[in-house]
């Protein structure tokens, strides 16, 4: 696979955003209009495929200040090129698509917490963290806290069970409710550390981080209501790509993706054909999900559970 980036925006960029030869190549086919970045955080997609295709615009979301704040910077060279708006991505993307119609040329998401969250100890993403916050939007009513501190033990394991696919989720949503108060993400961790699998090359508290994460900031949904978002758009020819981080992620996207390629919508066990067989809206280009390359897993250890899919809408 070409890599036709500039390795200079690649460096400016505080972290190298994963995939980025792949997301590149992704949107090659797209000579001219606009791509929505929808989790633009540290700018680095973005910049890169502002370099690559200099006939194209770029729309730029995200829910988090500090991220419109320092992509505003980084993005400031392109001029026009750019646009940057702050929300939560399914309902600002869902509003780009009906102003800009077919204008729209592509759909980039990096699902998850970015590195500049991760970064921000204060922010309460980290297990080594001094605060119990994990907000994407630092306005947003619901964190962590509340999640650890107020859902009943029932919720929790459910939340732990479903997000995080921990295995022994009744114990710990036990063991939480046994000793909360919490004040902070390193003391929930130390007080779970003991019942979390180890031999693993993530931290034995991940899982449960990233359950709690989930709940707070709706991620599921958020990539549910994007993907609702696309599917009810009447643009005629779009690129979507979406990179998730975890198997709950990746099988909606999958699972959607195989939904939009199919012309036959029929149940399985009907006996001959009456919906038309005339639904598909496109194709998928990933038949299985692109990962990162070898050089890419020893410079960015946060690109190793990445995996890239790709579809390409293209209706009559």
């Amino acid at each position: 696979m070409a890599n036709k980036t500039k390795g200079s925006s690649v460096q400016e960029t505080p972290h190298i955003p994963v995939l980025y030869r792949e997301v590149v190549d992704a949107f090659a086919p797209c000579e001219k209009g606009i791509i929505i970045d929808c989790t633009m955080g540290y700018g680095g997609h973005s910049s890169l495929l502002l370099d690559n295709k200099p006939s194209l615009s770029l729309i730029g979301i995200d829910q988090d200040p500090t991220a419109i704040a320092f992509s505003s910077q980084r993005l400031a060279p392109y001029g026009a090129r750019v646009e940057i708006r702050q929300g939560r991505f399914s309902e600002v993307a869902a509003e780009a698509m009906t102003e800009k119609g077919d204008n729209i040329c592509g759909i980039l998401a990096d699902i998850g917490v970015s590195s500049l969250q991760l970064d921000q100890r204060e922010r309460g993403f980290s297990y080594e963290s001094d605060t119990l916050d994990m907000r994407m939007n630092p306005n947003a009513q619901l964190s962590a806290s509340e999640v650890v501190n107020e859902y009943s033990q029932g919720a929790l394991e459910t939340i732990l069970r479903e997000y995080g696919e921990v295995t022994n989720a009744r114990k710990v949503a036990e063991t939480i409710v046994q000793r909360r108060p919490f004040a902070s993400a390193k003391e929930l961790s130390q007080a779970i550390f003991h019942l979390m699998p180890k031999g693993k090359k993530i931290h034995p508290s991940t899982l449960v981080m990233q359950a709690i994460r989930i709940e707070v900031n709706d991620e599921l949904g958020e990539l549910t209501r994007l993907l609702d978002a696309i599917e009810a758009s009447v643009i005629k020819k779009l690129r979507v790509a979406i990179i998730t981080f975890h198997s709950l992620e990746d099988r909606i996207v999958k699972n959607r993706f195989n939904k939009w390629s199919k012309n036959c919508i029929c149940p399985d066990d009907a006996m001959r054909c009456t919906c038309g067989n005339n639904h598909s809206i496109g194709k998928v280009i990933t038949k299985k999900p692109l990962t990162a390359q070898e050089d890419e897993l020893r410079a960015n250890s946060r690109s190793r559970s990445a995996k890239l899919r790709i579809f390409e809408i293209r209706r009559d």
